[in-house]
């Protein structure tokens, strides 16, 4: 016999948000507009061409090899190998392949189980802005405190003495992205050397994401947060293979530390991920081993900024070519006094192109006249943007 149940009305648990200020993500909004409003879509940061060829053939070939099972916690090996090599080669740092890389399921899930490992409630961490929109939802859930410090102008320029002022004896992380994502924006060497003198004799752990570390342009050099000893002892730093080969959706990537950070790091990741996709793994390993693969990158994207931004001269959008990712960052002050938000919805409704408001990454009002476009798109999608800009 069932037993009957009630069929009165039915408790609902009352729900204490962790994150009550936190509403859907900018992309999500955008893109539904986008698809919407049938709009040309260069919001969001991911390609629309294909992923290289020969790297598909590679993952598949491990899978047909029966690496199909669980990886590693920490990653493949001979992948954790390959990489500790590529960044002595160019960084001139070295790391130990066993217990100072872990491969991760993207940059977001490192930069978030780096956050979970280190900050407890009541630390602070300092943050860049205009930053990236996963820093702040990561900071807050270990119950830290986000500290903004508010990049100068409208060239994003680091203001070595705001940092300064924001160091409180509460601080227990600094944040640091290079090259910058919304603003295109990449540091420089003596940028991180103020950094390095800054935090010298404190305990602050740096987080470094430098998921666009092989997107740079103009004979720029990448500076990683490993090429500064002094930064390098105290930085966990993190690295994506989406960004890097065209395959966002395989959400793979890495970070390094030395190994007192990353005993720590691998703690928290081990039960929230274990491991992450094992045939990838085998694939982009062998795919790493000719580096042309990646440090064919600045050209080829350069190649596409260029490309953008001559074909938009006409247009009423002043703008300084992006220094790296694939991101430009276009001024409309001289068509409208709207805010982002604003003028991104009737950009997409009236003249079906979308982008970014960098608003909502944490801008001065000086900043938020300039929106956001992602130019990692093939010819007919940029010609297509263009004509579309030229015309406003």
């Amino acid at each position: 016999m069932l037993k009957k149940y009630s069929s009165g009305p039915v408790k609902v648990p009352f729900i204490h948000s962790k994150l009550p200020d936190l509403s859907t993500t900018i992309f999500t909004v955008v893109n539904q507009l986008a698809n919407t409003n049938g709009a040309v879509n260069l919001a969001q940061g991911f390609p629309d061409f294909e992923a290289p060829q020969p790297l598909i053939a590679m993952v598949h070939e491990a899978m047909g090899q029966n690496y199909n099972q669980y990886a590693p916690m920490a990653g493949v090996l001979d992948l954790r190998e390959t990489l500790v090599q590529k960044i002595e080669k160019l960084y001139g740092k070295s790391y130990h392949p066993e217990t100072e890389i872990t491969i991760t399921a993207g940059a977001t899930q490192a930069i978030f189980t780096t956050i979970s490992a280190f900050v407890n409630k009541g630390d602070e961490v300092i943050i860049l802005t205009p930053a990236y929109d996963c820093y702040q939802p990561a900071i807050a859930l270990q119950g830290g405190v986000c500290v903004p410090v508010e990049l100068t102008g409208i060239d994003f320029r680091l203001d070595i003495n705001k940092i300064r002022e924001a160091i409180t004896d509460k601080t227990k992380m600094f944040i640091v992205n290079t090259p910058h994502n919304p603003s295109g924006k990449t540091l420089s060497k003596n940028d991180m050397l103020a950094l390095q003198d800054l935090l010298r004799n404190t305990n602050i752990i740096v987080l470094s994401d430098e998921v666009y570390e092989h997107i740079i342009f103009d004979d720029l050099s990448h500076q990683s947060a490993a090429r500064f000893s002094g930064l390098a002892e105290r930085s966990i730093i993190c690295a994506s293979f989406g960004k890097t080969f065209h395959v966002t959706g395989w959400k793979i990537g890495y970070c390094v530390g030395p190994e007192t950070l990353m005993q720590e790091f691998r703690k928290v990741h081990q039960y929230n991920v274990f491991s992450v996709g094992h045939p990838v793994q085998i694939g982009l390993n062998n795919y790493l081993k000719n580096e042309r693969n990646y440090l064919s990158l600045g050209h080829f994207y350069s190649e596409k900024r260029d490309y953008f931004l001559n074909a938009i001269t006409s247009s009423r959008f002043t703008f300084t070519p992006s220094m790296g990712t694939f991101f430009q960052l276009l001024d409309y002050s001289a068509i409208s006094e709207a805010t982002d938000m604003n003028f991104v919805e009737y950009l997409i409704k009236e003249h079906k192109i979308a982008s970014i408001p960098i608003s909502v990454f944490g801008t001065s009002q000086q900043q938020r006249y300039q929106i956001r476009f992602c130019f990692a798109k093939k010819k007919e999608t940029l010609d297509k943007a263009a004509e579309i800009l030229n015309q406003i």
